[in-house]
């Protein structure tokens, strides 16, 4: 039998001056625990001082016994509540088990766990552990501690009286409260004074090292607070640890879990944001009926003002719009009035960072001296009473002398925040003086704002607010100088929704995505298994990485295992090498900017199952890397600091005069390793440029291939038959399917072909299948069947935002051509193209490390190297140099040559005259051309062409075949089949001369 461990029911009186020792009922509570059995014992004695009514819940507790005045009553059925009405007394006698410790609680809302503990390694009472009240109440709490544990809760005085039991701890507080705390343990104590406060560590012997720490640094922040604010409220102030991972803070003390204690942060940061609740939360109450302003002002006071002491303010604030960016989706957004306490990522988001952020706008708005002031006058007119956001609101206005209304309204009462958008700056010159103008919109119904704009002039820097209270408003700011750059909000000092180039690509758009993948390695899932189930366990849903889709990758934020994914090479072409231990990168998603890539990467299991849940307290990094669980490096990916616009760009000119000659030029590029040239198609002085580098190369002796555009891969056999002599120029021209697949005229290139031809220089056919980039520019890859796929690279970077732009700016100038067209396909068709292209020149040089590449391709693959060029450099880091034609150069750095080339007139080709329809019964002669020499030999409408010379004509493609070499004068035979006067058709053969 075990022995159970009973505290006498003692009552004792409350001896207080203050108002509240009347109206506020009077709470003895006396505890006791069987710990093998995770038992409490409790007796509780509610009193009422005066006439008036309060109810008791006793909730899930099993109730021994209830007198009300002494009589015996019950729990109402259903509510589990009893009712105290008048002067007196009612007495309720319970009993509860609670768990022992197993919770790990929630990854989105750590430092919160809604269970109770009574157990050998400790006890931790913090909800629902004896019959609550409504409303406030004094407290007086005895609790018999098992042998060897130490109690702590909220205490002005607390007393310690041994018995043959155990521990007798008497805990007084002479201020009312909503509820009280319990903890206990088996603490080594650590004690300190300050200023007549007594300062206590009561920490588990294995972290007893660390109690010292604490305390030097609750002493700091004490100190630090007393001076912004007012004196202390209390007598002591403890940090207690926990085994359950809570982060707490009570009036007198902070529960905080061993494993958030033993970060070796939390005391420089998280540790003063408790010590502050000392004041606001834990002396100023909140009034929960009516929203928690505790936690923004708290937030603002401590995590944000310990970064703005160190510079790093401005990027505690983008943080904050991040996190709202990330979290608050329309699901989940509410009114900073409706905020009680955190419950995930998203009310956090709204509590803390907005209700910070609406502090801060507060302080801008009225001035620091006044601020300042006003926090003062609510620690002091508000101490010890339920304090709302009108309280707060009342208080800023007398010491502000404002109307605050409005402010109010907009930024506590309103869900949501303002999403602010700048339209067409400008630089214009008003009666002689340089004036800065753009619009300014808001959607939805507007917010009055104060907006900082600060524009860099040639002469200095110029700050100004601007006011605005309209969904759409004119700006006009006249500068001194030359008008530069102009930022909007660069400090961000307002809370409002960014646009996508100032959101950093961070964990916590990962975490907060409502739509989460984690991708599963095809190779590696044991290694990651556990690191899965925690994903798992938060609502990520798993997919292997071969069945993921570009439609799931649009519209998922991912988290990729594995550095070597397909998925990975699908989007960005190579990922960096990563360090040793695990390591955590955040990208952009390339095909859906709103979205994130983060890739996952260990080197073993155990550091993957290290790292798992901690990953989820570091959601403002872009990129993190873990040694044994230890964390070694955290970054956050730089973006725009504020909405910033170019107002004049630097404009560079050059001297014609000092350009050089093509020999020079290339005789500074031929021992590049890749050439790349860019031509417009049909210009012929284009191809002369060609043909001349690599005539230049030959001579000098070099080693080299002729990567060409012109032809595609599945071709390559049929080019190399016609260099060796194996089929002559018809035929090659016919197994490439030159005229179908490129449609230039031939001798464009024929130079270069025929040159290569005589002198053994190999060239490489680039491209890839028509039917299949067609085919992706129409449906996206997704289209692709498993045949297809295996003709497309494996990697390719997607996440070139410049090369976007761009071709999202080419897109949009033929859009209006059809209708149908979706640019995420044209651009995932021509990424295909450049991949293509640039990984088969990579592959020959990787098999002939001697040779040199030169690169044949329209200037739209080779202008700042965005399409074939640095993708290539990807692939092997193989110095290019590139050349383009003249016309291209409106754009800075488009290439490392630009050429001005003489128009050439290009090589005549001689044509029929006639126009020819591809039929099932044969190529018809659909319409004769006036003056064509073909209607004077005799060709007539609807013959259906079978022959030239001994050419077999099939298609359009062999009449351009045989045409692409003849000279004017040439005569050619002609067949063709004319229909009978009645049926069938007859074989006609005319000669007609050129």
């Amino acid at each position: 039998m075990k022995k159970y461990i009973i505290l006498p029911l003692l009552l004792i009186l409350f001896v207080s001056s203050s108002e509240a020792s009347t109206s506020c009922p009077l709470y003895k509570l006396s505890v006791s625990f069987d710990l093998e059995r995770n038992l409490l014992k409790g007796t509780a004695v509610i009193t009422l001082q005066e006439d008036r009514a309060i109810t008791i819940s006793v909730g899930d507790l099993k109730v021994l016994s209830a007198k009300v005045n002494g009589r015996p009553v019950t729990p109402d059925a259903g509510t589990d509540l009893l009712e105290l009405k008048g002067r007196g007394a009612a007495e309720i006698e319970y009993e509860m088990t609670f768990g022992d410790g197993r919770e790990n609680g929630s990854l989105e809302n750590a430092g919160v766990v809604s269970a109770n503990l009574v157990s050998g390694k400790g006890i931790s009472l913090t909800r629902a552990w004896y019959p609550s009240v409504s409303g406030m109440a004094l407290y007086h709490l005895e609790a018999l501690m098992p042998e060897g544990f130490t109690g702590i809760s909220e205490a002005d005085d607390v007393a310690i009286a041994s018995s043959a039991d155990g521990r007798k701890f008497s805990f007084t507080f002479s201020n009312p409260l909503n509820e009280i705390t319990l903890a206990a343990g088996k603490y080594t104590e650590l004690k300190e004074s300050f200023n007549g406060i007594s300062i206590y560590a009561y920490f588990f012997p294995e972290d007893a090292r660390l109690g010292k720490t604490y305390i030097e640094y609750a002493i700091k922040y004490i100190k630090l607070y007393s001076g912004l604010i007012s004196s202390y409220p209390y007598k002591r102030f403890s940090i207690v640890e926990n085994f359950l991972p809570t982060g707490y803070s009570m009036p007198t003390f902070t529960l905080l879990g061993r494993d958030i204690l033993r970060l070796p942060f939390i005391a420089e940061t998280a540790l003063g944001h408790e010590v502050l609740h000392q004041w606001f939360g834990n002396s100023v109450y909140v009034d929960f009926a009516k929203g928690n302003w505790s936690e923004g002002l708290t937030a603002y006071l401590s995590d944000h003002l310990y970064e703005d002491r160190k510079g790093n303010g401005r990027q505690y604030r983008k943080n904050i719009l991040t996190d709202y960016a990330s979290y608050v989706h329309a699901d989940k957004d509410f009114p900073l009035r409706d905020f009680i306490g955190r419950t995930d990522f998203a009310s956090k988001a709204v509590g803390y960072g907005k209700g910070a952020m609406v502090f801060h706008m507060l302080r801008k708005l009225l001035g620091d001296e006044v601020f300042s002031n006003a926090v003062k006058s609510l620690a002091k007119q508000r101490q010890f009473q339920e304090t709302s956001w009108d309280d707060i609101r009342s208080i800023f206005e007398k010491e502000s002398g404002k109307d605050l209304e409005f402010f109010f309204s907009q930024w506590v009462n309103r869900k949501g925040i303002p999403a602010v958008i700048i339209k067409d700056p400008a630089v214009t010159v008003v009666k002689g003086v340089p004036t800065v103008s753009f619009q300014v919109f808001q959607n939805e119904e507007p917010y009055s704002l104060d907006l900082a704009v600060r524009i860099t002039t040639d002469k200095g820097t110029l700050n100004k607010i601007m006011h605005v209270e309209k969904s759409r408003e004119t700006v006009e700011i006249p500068v001194d100088g030359d008008p530069r750059e102009m930022a909007v909000d660069p400090d961000y000092d307002v809370m409002r929704r960014m646009p996508a180039e100032e959101l950093p690509p961070v964990i916590s758009r990962l975490l907060g995505d409502s739509k989460r993948v984690i991708v599963i390695p095809d190779e590696q899932k044991e290694l990651y298994g556990s690191f899965i189930n925690v994903f798992r366990s938060e609502g990520f849903e798993a997919k292997d990485e071969m069945d993921i889709t570009d439609e799931d990758i649009r519209s998922s934020s991912l988290l990729v295992l594995g550095n070597d994914s397909p998925v990975l090479k699908r989007l960005f072409g190579k990922m960096e090498a990563p360090g040793t231990g695990f390591s955590v990168n955040v990208r952009r998603n390339p095909l859906n900017t709103s979205k994130v890539v983060a890739v996952a990467h260990a080197s073993s299991r155990e550091e993957a199952d290290a790292v798992g849940r901690k990953i989820f307290h570091y959601g403002k990094y872009s990129s993190l890397r873990f040694e044994k669980g230890k964390n070694m490096e955290k970054n956050i990916r730089e973006t725009e600091q504020g909405m910033r616009f170019v107002l004049d760009g630097t404009v560079r000119g050059i001297q014609p005069q000092q350009t050089m000659h093509l020999d020079e030029i290339i005789a500074r590029i031929s021992q590049k390793p890749v050439i790349y040239i860019g031509e417009r198609h049909g210009n012929y002085e284009d191809h002369k440029i060609e043909l001349r580098v690599i005539m230049e190369l030959y001579r000098q002796g070099r080693k080299f291939a002729i990567g060409m555009e012109m032809f595609q891969r599945p071709f390559q056999k049929a080019i190399n038959d016609y260099l060796a002599g194996g089929v002559d120029e018809k035929q090659f021209l016919k197994s490439t399917e030159y005229f179908k697949r490129w449609q230039f005229d031939y001798n464009l290139y024929r130079e270069i072909i025929e040159f290569a031809k005589a002198k053994n220089i190999p060239v490489i056919a680039l491209n890839q299948w028509s039917e299949i980039t067609k085919k992706v520019a129409k449906e996206g890859l997704d289209s692709l069947d498993y045949l297809e796929r295996r003709e497309i690279p494996e990697g390719m970077d997607m996440a070139d935002e410049d090369y976007k732009n761009l071709l999202s700016m080419v897109f949009r100038s033929h859009a209006s051509r059809d209708s149908s067209a979706n640019f995420e396909f044209f651009y995932q068709s021509q990424i295909l193209w450049d991949e293509t292209m640039a990984q088969t020149a990579d592959a020959y040089l990787k098999k002939n490390p001697d040779y040199q590449m030169v690169v044949l391709a329209g200037s739209g693959h080779i202008m700042h190297g965005y399409g074939i060029p640095k993708r290539m450099w990807r692939l092997n880091a193989k110095v290019y140099v590139t050349l383009l034609p003249a016309s291209q150069t409106s754009e800075k750095d488009i290439a490392d040559y630009v050429l001005f080339p003489e128009p050439l007139r290009p090589p005549a080709t001689m044509k029929l005259g006639v126009v020819l329809k591809e039929t099932e019964g044969g190529l018809r002669v659909d319409d004769i051309i006036q003056g064509s020499r073909l209607r004077n030999a005799g060709v007539k409408k609807d013959d259906i062409l079978v022959s030239l010379d001994d050419w077999k004509v099939e298609a359009i493609e062999d009449v351009r075949i045989f045409m692409f070499d003849r000279k004017e004068g040439d005569t050619i035979r002609i067949r063709v089949l004319r229909k009978k006067f009645l049926s069938g058709y007859q074989a006609v053969d005319l000669t007609v001369t050129l």
